[in-house]
């Protein structure tokens, strides 16, 4: 049977990150990707001019239609942005999850500001992440400025990863991949903090002067394929680590009439073109 995966995200027009990039991850580890959108983000690289949430009922709706329609393998949150819908994403996963004999996995991105620096997430809305998203998941994926919103510490190294890593997990109970791509290290290091006390590398090389924009979305949603696809945790973050290396390395590029330029991961290097 064909995998599916579920992101519920919103949706970025340049398709560089949200439910966009999900769906071009999964399509390219072999998983048949669905959507729920939460906001519709008017963006480009470098830049968000405006948010528009999607009404809650709306939300709910779409995730409860592709529970009875698909056998979801796994699913991953990305942009959530207000309390009203990640209260509606919470009690409608639990209702659905709750009946299923073995329900899917949950890779929760903490989505809080966007590589821009623009906010991605309401400030009141943090403390629902903690109490309510964060109990459901089975890894949650900060980057290196969410692990400050959630520690209230800077975090500066390796080492500092590590220590944060095991503390979020003795905290939540759930396992952590925390992302090192902002401390500009070379190669990239990633550590998945398991609750068995357990520490794993990942590291890939360091690309300097391409735009990161979607890369957190991208490294989730494909460790969510890989998880539809039935790879262990542990798997599934190596394939995903490699995958999002790879669409790193053979960025595409664009040229703009202001001389800078728009950058993209290629999400299909490699593959016959149509």
């Amino acid at each position: 049977m064909f995998p599916v995966g579920l992101t519920i995200a919103g949706s970025d027009n340049s398709a560089g990150a949200g439910v966009q990039a999900d769906l071009k991850t999964m399509s390219a580890l072999g998983v048949y990707g669905v959507t729920a959108i939460t906001c519709v983000v008017a963006e480009v690289p470098g830049k968000v001019s405006a948010i528009q949430a999607i009404e809650p009922r709306i939300v709910a709706e779409q995730i409860r239609l592709l529970f009875e329609a698909f056998p979801i393998g796994a699913l991953k949150t990305g942009m959530l942005y207000s309390c009203e819908i990640i209260e509606t994403v919470c009690d409608t996963l639990r209702g659905c999850r709750e009946p299923m004999p073995q329900p899917p996995p949950i890779v929760v991105d903490p989505v809080m500001v966007a590589t821009s620096g623009d906010p991605l997430l309401q400030r009141d809305a943090i403390a629902l992440y903690r109490e309510r998203l964060f109990p459901m998941a089975t890894l949650i994926t900060p980057n290196l400025d969410e692990v400050r919103t959630l520690l209230d510490r800077e975090v500066t190294s390796v080492a500092e990863m590590r220590t944060a890593g095991q503390e979020l997990v003795a905290t939540y109970g759930r396992a952590f991949l925390i992302k090192g791509g902002h401390l500009r290290l070379n190669p990239a290091i990633d550590l998945l903090c398991a609750p068995d006390g357990g520490v794993q590398e990942f590291s890939a090389p360091f690309v300097p002067g391409v735009s990161t924009h979607g890369t957190g979305c991208t490294y989730a949603a494909a460790i969510t394929a890989g998880l539809a696809k039935g790879l262990s945790l542990s798997e599934a973050a190596s394939e995903a680590k490699q995958y999002l290396a790879t669409t790193v390395a053979h960025f595409l590029r664009w040229p703009r009439e202001d001389g800078r330029t728009t950058d993209a991961l290629h999400h299909f290097w490699g593959k016959p073109s149509a």
